[in-house]
């Protein structure tokens, strides 16, 4: 088709075109403006009831906590876990003497006896104390090295003492052992 209007003409309807593009682009614009806030406001809605609902929640659950029964029961607890934690200290400390009197008897040479044995506990450290009889000196020299061979006993003392009488002796021994936790 051919435009035989004046160029004057053709440069208002081209103005007038502009502008329509123009004005539909607005309405799009504010159309979008207006559907944004309506979903900005609906979500902030949705939270607002979602926040008092969950404020009357922490409501009912606090009533609930506060109550005699409850605060009890709690204090019972920790009371209860107070027990429980001085009992697994106690039992990681732990000593299994049966272990240690099974050392010390493999030591023991022919004809020995043990006539007292006393322990000391402390910091990691098992200090024993023993007294008993040997029937010779011999047998009590063989007796140190027993024990000097055990490797967890460790400042083995044997006072002199027990070396004076060449037979029929009554002994005393003191040493330490290194506990394991």
């Amino acid at each position: 088709m051919i435009n035989l209007l004046p160029p004057e003409e053709k440069k208002e309807l081209l103005w007038e075109q502009k502008r329509r593009i123009i004005i539909i682009l607005c309405f799009l614009l504010l159309f979008f403006l207006i559907c944004l806030t309506l979903i900005l406001f609906s979500a902030e809605i949705y939270l607002k009831t979602q926040v008092d609902i969950q404020k009357t929640f922490l409501a009912e659950v606090q009533k609930e906590y506060n109550q005699p029964e409850i605060q009890s029961l709690q204090e019972q607890i920790k009371a209860t876990n107070s027990i429980l934690t001085k009992l697994s200290s106690f039992y990681q400390k732990k000593i299994y003497f049966t272990e240690v009197l099974e050392r010390i008897s493999k030591t023991l040479p022919e004809g020995t006896y043990l006539t007292n044995l006393s322990t000391v506990f402390s910091s990691n450290i098992l200090k024993v104390s023993l007294s008993g009889f040997v029937p010779t000196r011999e047998t009590l020299f063989e007796f140190k090295k027993n024990l000097e061979k055990e490797e967890s006993f460790k400042e083995i003392f044997f006072p002199s003492a027990n070396w004076v009488k060449p037979a029929n002796i009554d002994f005393f021994i003191s040493f330490e052992i290194a506990i394991k936790n």
